[in-house]
C-alpha cells in the first residue's frame, strides 16, 4: 500500500488574515458601542436639549432654533458675565427663559438711554448690533448677593430683569453651549465676545 499526504494546515497570509481581521472588527465594534454609550449617557445626564421661543436673544439665537444646556457646569464653576443662561421666570416658575448675563451679586446696574453702565462705567457689549439698542433708562441700583441681572441682547424685544428683576441663583439652571438646528446655526454658543426656553 503507499503511503498518502493529508494535506496539513495552510500558513499562507491569507488564511493568517483572515481570523485576524475578524477579530479587529470586534474591537473595533465593542469600542464604537461604548462610545456611544458613554455619549448617550452623557446627553442624558449632563445636557438637555432646549428648544428656543421668541426672538430676544437675537442675533445670537433665533425663534425656533434647538440648542444643548449644560446642566451640571454651575456645580463645578460660576456663573460670568456674558453667560447666556437658561432659568426658571422668577414671576411663573412653570416657564424657562434664556438671557444674558449681566450683571453679577453685588454689582451696581444703570442703564442710561439704552447704554448699560456697570459700576459707574459704560460696559461694551460688542454682542449687541446697534440697532437692537433701544432708548430706555434703568435707576441705578445694587445686585443682592446670589441674584443676577440678565438680558436679552435684542433690548427692544427682551423681557428681562429690566422687567422682573434680578433672578436668584438658584432659579438658574444650565447654560447654553451648542447650537444643533438648523444646521446653518451649528457650532458651539461661547461668551467670548463679551467683556422650550423662552426668550420672550
Amino acid at each position: 500500500m503507499s503511503d498518502t499526504a493529508q494535506p496539513g494546515p495552510s500558513n499562507s497570509p491569507e488564511s493568517l488574515a483572515a481570523p485576524q481581521l475578524r477579530r479587529e472588527l470586534r474591537s473595533w465594534t465593542r469600542d464604537l458601542a461604548v462610545a456611544l454609550g458613554l455619549a448617550l449617557v452623557i446627553i442624558i445626564f449632563l445636557y438637555q436639549p432646549v428648544k428656543v421661543e421668541g426672538t430676544s436673544m437675537a442675533p445670537l439665537l433665533s425663534d425656533q432654533e434647538r440648542i444643548f444646556i449644560n446642566k451640571f457646569v454651575y456645580r463645578f464653576e460660576p456663573i460670568d458675565r456674558g453667560d447666556v443662561v437658561v432659568f426658571w421666570y422668577p414671576l411663573d416658575r412653570s416657564k424657562s427663559f434664556i438671557k444674558r448675563v449681566i450683571g453679577l451679586p453685588g454689582d451696581t446696574i444703570e442703564i442710561r438711554s439704552g447704554h448699560l453702565y456697570l459700576d459707574g462705567k459704560e460696559l461694551q457689549e460688542p454682542y449687541v448690533p446697534a440697532s437692537y439698542l433701544d432708548g430706555s433708562s434703568y435707576t441705578s441700583r445694587k445686585i443682592p448677593p446670589d441674584e443676577y441681572f440678565v438680558m436679552g441682547d435684542h433690548r427692544d424685544s427682551s423681557n428681562d430683569s429690566r422687567m422682573f428683576g434680578t433672578v436668584p441663583r438658584d432659579y438658574i439652571y444650565g447654560k447654553a453651549v451648542f447650537a444643533y438646528w438648523p444646521m446653518n446655526q451649528f457650532g458651539s454658543l461661547t461668551s467670548s465676545s463679551t467683556v422650550s426656553a423662552a426668550s420672550k
